[in-house]
């Protein structure tokens, strides 16, 4: 590929994911789901302006990382220590339903398979994409209700945070266990190190840019080391450990969270992921998406995959809800808070895609749930909370899992 042909697939993706990540939003869908229709569109699969460049697929992975760093400096610690046990025995079962109930679709559709097999890998992987979380529709709909700041507002976001890094863990020890030529007690042995080491050096950098946020509050130059860092526990946590590299850029995040200026750096973060890294990750996934091989069957599975994920969401995180004496409706808006998904269950398919464990026609079954639960989701909320009291409590600034709504750090962009 000639370089100037670089510029204006560029200029393609970003004009196109914008509009119709705002078409998206009018629609009130996520801002995502535009951006991945403008990849299809724009794709091999369709018009084909834009083809799969190694170009590309190289920026949508700095995307993914930024994303992912992002996620971990939105992390409220604080929160996760309040909710406690309740929020951490939520957030498991939010996980482990959803991954035995997307192995067992998958082995209703396309047979069960032995352990260890490629077919067994592929089932545990479809349950590993059902387990992500993404909540800023949650967010935005309980802050609307007047109901974030309640009792099931906070318990919903905690929980999310800790079902983000389950999930993540879940997904490095899924991707590891794959790989033919490492064994499942390396996988472990690795990931443990890498916890010890993420502990150990990330107590020494937090204490560093802790003083450097002490003599250059909001300064540049603390995002500029920021990102290296993310960039830096992104490559050592593949390179020496062998763990997906999303693993390290948000432990990155969660180092520097509990920071001054950890706002500060999320922001400046959002812009760079907003105008440019987020839209090519978001539209290179309708890029690799392909219709090739899209059968009835695979139809008709992709219908069964968000209904039961959704369901699998409820399920989990309500009987949960309802073991620590919450009332019937209390633990309904629990497992219904839980069910939106957005861009974690992307790059959860995009990586099981990079190492083979995922075809690209299944990102259509992962694009339909992403929809769906993020209409569903508002519409149930309301209902439940019918009737009940508005809590007297000012504005969030929120908590997002989500990434798709930087109009709060770009919104002079609308």
């Amino acid at each position: 590929m000639k370089t100037f042909e670089i510029f204006k697939d560029l200029a393609i993706i970003i004009i196109a994911a914008k509009l119709f990540g705002l078409a998206a939003k009018k629609l009130k869908a996520p801002q995502v789901v535009g951006q991945i229709a403008a990849g299809l569109l724009i794709g091999p699969g369709l018009l084909n302006w834009v083809g799969q460049s190694e170009f590309i697929a190289l920026m949508a992975e700095i995307g993914v990382v930024l994303l992912m760093f992002s996620a971990g400096l939105e992390t409220n610690l604080k929160e996760l220590v309040k909710t406690g046990p309740v929020a951490l025995s939520i957030a498991c079962a939010g996980v482990l339903v959803p991954l035995v109930t997307g192995w067992a679709l998958y082995g209703c559709f396309y047979g069960f398979a032995p352990f260890g097999t490629d077919e067994f890998f592929r089932g545990v992987f479809i349950g590993t994409i059902m387990t992500a979380t993404s909540v800023s529709i949650t967010v935005q709909a309980l802050r609307e209700l007047g109901h974030l700041k309640g009792k099931i507002g906070t318990v919903i976001v905690s929980s999310a945070i800790i079902d983000d890094v389950l999930g993540i863990i879940l997904l490095t020890f899924v991707i590891g266990f794959k790989s033919s030529d490492v064994k499942p007690a390396d996988v472990v042995v690795k990931t443990l190190l890498f916890i010890v080491f993420s502990v150990a050096v990330g107590f020494g950098v937090y204490l560093l840019f802790k003083l450097l946020d002490k003599h250059s509050f909001h300064h540049r130059r603390i995002p500029i080391y920021g990102l290296a860092l993310c960039f830096v526990m992104a490559y050592c946590a593949e390179q020496y450990f062998g763990i997906a590299d999303i693993t390290g850029a948000y432990v990155a995040g969660i180092i520097l969270c509990n920071l001054r200026d950890a706002e500060y750096i999320a922001g400046k973060m959002d812009i760079s992921s907003y105008m440019l890294f987020g839209p090519v990750f978001f539209a290179s996934i309708g890029l690799k998406t392909s219709f090739n091989g899209f059968t009835a069957q695979l139809l008709w599975f992709s219908l069964a995959f968000a209904f039961a994920a959704m369901a699998a969401k409820v399920v989990g995180c309500g009987l949960m809800a309802r073991a620590w004496k919450f009332g019937v409706r209390d633990s309904l808006k629990c497992g219904v808070g839980m069910m939106t998904r957005g861009e974690v269950a992307l790059i959860v398919a995009q990586k099981g895609l990079a190492v083979g464990l995922v075809e690209p026609k299944y990102f259509t079954s992962v694009i339909l749930l992403i929809l769906l639960s993020s209409v569903a989701a508002p519409i149930l909320l309301k209902i439940l909370y019918r009737g009940e009291d508005r809590p007297d409590h000012a504005p969030i600034g929120g908590v997002h899992s989500d990434l798709d709504e930087t109009e709060e750090v770009c919104a002079e962009d609308e």
